[in-house]
């Protein structure tokens, strides 16, 4: 199975997830089948079905939070020495050319993204045009709306 990349914070929200899912989800689903099997005929019962359903969601992202968990590689972007060039885990300042617009992006895993926070998935385009840059370099990515050029202000390991 192949690697999958994550910061020590993205790690950490995984566990967390996963920990409440087997502590109080999955129990609270158990106690909801129980309450729709008192009430007699399974065969036309809407809350059975529902929570059946629901447990069936819980069991299958426990198992695949416990897969990524297994094959993760967690990555501390504060203790990376990577020269001043962009890699995982990296937070960046860019500069759009046309609009003279500032952004700051973190370069994370794909189940951390999250683009009103700043992180971005080491996935997407921007992430994939920026990596193995410099401050100072320009990046063009392709977009959905055509070519952007960003240049690079300041990359930092934090």
């Amino acid at each position: 199975m192949a690697t999958i990349p994550l910061t020590k914070r993205g790690a950490e929200m995984l566990k967390e997830e996963l920990h409440r899912l087997k502590t109080v989800e999955r129990h609270a689903v158990i106690q909801a089948i129980a309450e729709a099997r008192a009430q007699g005929d399974l065969s036309e019962n809407a809350e059975y079905e529902a929570a059946k359903d629901k447990q069936g969601f819980i069991e299958g992202r426990i198992l695949e939070l416990e897969g990524k968990l297994a094959a993760a590689q967690v990555i501390d972007p504060s203790a990376v020495d990577a020269g001043g060039r962009i890699v995982f885990g990296s937070t960046v300042d860019l500069e759009e050319e046309s609009s003279g617009a500032e952004v700051t992006y973190q370069i994370v895993g794909d189940d951390e993204a999250d683009l009103k926070q700043g992180k971005i998935s080491i996935s997407s385009p921007i992430a994939r045009a920026l990596i193995g840059k410099e401050a100072g370099d320009v990046a063009d990515v392709i977009a959905p709306g055509g070519v952007k050029r960003y240049e690079i202000v300041e990359v930092k390991y934090i």
